[in-house]
């Protein structure tokens, strides 16, 4: 029987991280990873391109090698990026796989991510354009916005520190530069740009994931490949302005590669959570919205999510201050739609902690809205 075949249309999925596992001293493939939507391709090809002659005067010459001076200052300004940042990105080399990281002072602290770190303590660090394997101890993870640190043992003196960028100055359309290490070619570097800002993405749990979801995200076209999470995403400045963290695949290609879809956590969230791994070994101040309520998802009468039951409210917290209780289902929080935890947490992480949103919710059938002055997420 013939089956009428489905348009395309968007999936609620999340890309995962694009550390890959190392299996007898050799990489695997890459990790599956789902886009944020799903994506179609269409008259894409490879081939030689066509070149337009070029009129010169009677008497002079022509070169096929000669750039346009915009050419020229482009290749320029990207040798120097990469001549200023690349020596502070390092491979990372766990017992089960390998990921990048970023030198974030001359002590020895490499920041990258939680992903890459797993569970492991001990790593092995390669420096850009050396062989040298450095042994390096784990500092402290915060799996919840996918962010590690780790120090080197004995860090050499030569030790070049990254220089982190103002997260409120990356705009669509900057050129960007990814660095990293990936399926483990170390000091890889690729271009794109900045395909959106403040995006919010959830990783799916397992294959070294920790489940994250991660607000106000830089989407950038610069490939970024299994091996390339924990690196360095840098603008013109030679500013580091993300850690490449995740990729996407095409759902419905059976998880080939969606070319240009990458997303790196930005500065302002690594120079928070970094500080204070190093100063506390612990996150004391996650920088994340909360409501105060502990949750589950919601089932309608035909076993659909629904949205966001609420179970508990935390005496004195923002929900419990607004007046929701228990029992309460959350459908919406500002202007997105909550059919589920994830939906809900989705939703937080784009807010910002001390901002009053709209909740709306419905107790015993009937539709309610309050506006929530919103808390700090509690860290462990």
């Amino acid at each position: 029987m013939n089956r009428k075949k489905e348009p395309t249309r968007p999936l609620p999925a999340g890309p995962r991280p694009t550390g890959p596992r190392a299996f007898g001293g050799r990489l695997t493939g890459p990790l599956a990873v789902a886009a944020l939507t799903a994506l179609t391709v269409a008259g894409c090809s490879s081939g030689s391109s066509s070149s337009s002659s070029t009129a010169t005067t009677p008497g002079a010459s022509s070169s096929s090698s000669a750039q346009p001076a915009g050419g020229n200052q482009l290749q320029d300004a990207y040798q120097k990026v990469i001549a200023d940042v690349l020596p502070s990105v390092v491979q990372i080399t766990t017992a089960t796989g390998l990921g990048s990281g970023i030198v974030y002072d001359n002590k020895g602290d490499i920041v990258t991510n939680a992903h890459v770190v797993g569970t492991a303590t001990t790593f092995t660090v390669t420096l850009a354009n050396s062989t040298k394997a450095l042994d390096a101890t784990l500092v402290a993870s915060y799996p919840d916005s996918d962010l590690a640190v780790i120090k080197l043992t004995s860090p050499p003196s030569a030790l070049k520190p990254a220089v982190f960028g103002d997260s409120a100055k990356v705009e669509l359309g900057q050129i960007t530069l990814a660095m990293g290490s990936p399926l483990g070619l170390s000091s890889s570097v690729t271009q794109g740009i900045v395909s959106a800002t403040g995006r919010t993405v959830s990783e799916p749990q397992g294959g070294g994931s920790p489940g994250a979801t991660i607000g106000n995200m830089v989407q950038t076209s610069a490939a970024i490949n299994p091996g390339n999470s924990g690196g360095a995403l840098v603008n013109l400045n030679s500013q580091v302005i993300g850690i490449n963290t995740l990729a996407a695949t095409e759902p419905e290609a059976n998880g080939a590669a969606a070319p240009g879809i990458g997303f790196a956590i930005p500065a302002s969230t690594i120079t928070s959570i970094a500080d204070q791994l190093i100063k506390d070994g612990k996150v004391t101040n996650s920088g994340r919205a909360a409501l105060g309520v502990t949750a589950r998802t919601y089932f309608d009468q035909n076993f659909r999510p629904a949205g966001a039951v609420v179970v508990a409210v935390s005496a004195g917290g923002p929900a419990a201050s607004a007046g929701l209780q228990p029992g309460d289902v959350i459908t919406k929080v500002g202007d997105a739609t909550v059919d589920s935890l994830n939906g809900l947490t989705s939703a937080l992480a784009s807010l910002t902690p001390g901002t009053t949103t709209t909740v709306g919710y419905t107790r015993d059938g009937q539709a309610k809205t309050a506006d929530v002055t919103l808390g700090t997420l509690e860290t462990p």
